[in-house]
């Protein structure tokens, strides 16, 4: 039996931060990490089964052509990946009057949509990019036990010998997303590795007052290419969706909608066009699988 202070409830009897119980989540649950761009999926369901927020957690479960599916805020970084994807699991996983595991495992299909910055002037704004593979440069999974096979070691340590970080970092890790998620779901978008970062500003190598302690991480990033397969993109939460997803027994896919490229300069002021068609293009593949 997990005491109250590890396995932490709301008075309703909810996981704490994502105040949900297992019946109010679909099998497939969409990632976002802004609460105001749940509202955005609203127009494309049919009826709203539950709508609960917390903080930043926003989340509805709706009906999408005959298909329940959750939809979650996260905020942003790896350390809020942490508190929902623990809690979404619990919430399935977890007999939480009796705080102690369920008998039958429940899988979820986590789908990551997000924005993201581009590495290559060749990935315009406006496309997607789907991550294939995730580099952790937070350090996040390095605090969990797990199995030799959750991580793509030989992807890991060519990165590591690739990057020549100080040893005062967190030694990155590499997680592959569910091949079958990427097969259903991708479609066109670029397919390749993402990486993630700790933060927005000196760990994705921008520097305002501020120096950065990495002389040019984006080019160290970008010039990695390990198997035919590229560095894309930089964000925030990727590593940590697959790492623990995988940890749990949970599926995980990263979309993510390109909105600055980083060599060019370029940036996608009004790109909420194109995050609507990402949404419904990502529903109706979802009620296809």
């Amino acid at each position: 039996m997990i005491k109250e202070s590890e396995l932490v409830l709301s008075s309703k009897g909810s996981l704490y931060h994502i105040d949900l119980v297992g019946n109010q989540i679909a099998d497939t649950v969409v990632l976002v990490g802004d609460p105001k761009r749940v509202d955005a999926f609203k127009p494309f369901f049919t009826s709203i089964e539950q709508e609960t927020e917390n903080r930043e957690i926003h989340s509805i479960t709706g009906v999408y052509r005959n298909t329940p599916i959750t939809i979650l805020s996260t905020g942003m970084g790896t350390d809020n990946i942490d508190i929902v994807v623990n809690e979404l699991d619990a919430a399935v996983n977890m007999d939480l009057d009796k705080r102690v595991p369920k008998s039958e495992h429940r899988k979820l299909n986590l789908v990551r949509i997000g924005t993201s910055g581009a590495l290559h002037s060749d990935i315009p704004v406006g496309s997607i990019v789907a991550s294939q593979y995730a580099i952790g440069l937070d350090g996040l999974l390095n605090y969990y036990k797990h199995d030799d096979n959750v991580f793509e070691h030989g992807m890991a340590e060519a990165f590591y010998a690739h990057a020549k970080f100080d040893n005062c970092f967190a030694k990155p890790y590499v997680v592959c997303g569910d091949e079958i998620l990427l097969d259903k779901l991708a479609g066109d978008a670029y397919k390749g590795i993402t990486a993630t970062a700790p933060g927005f500003y000196a760990p994705q190598g921008r520097q305002v007052r501020l120096e950065t302690r990495i002389e040019d991480i984006n080019t160290i990033l970008s010039s990695f290419e390990y198997n035919g397969n590229r560095v894309l993109n930089f964000e925030m939460e990727t590593s940590a969706i697959y790492g623990l997803g995988r940890l749990l027994g949970h599926g995980a896919l990263t979309m993510c909608l390109i909105i600055a490229n980083r060599p060019t300069g370029t940036f996608l002021n009004n790109y909420k066009p194109n995050m609507n068609e990402l949404i419904e293009k990502t529903l109706y593949n979802i009620s296809c699988m």
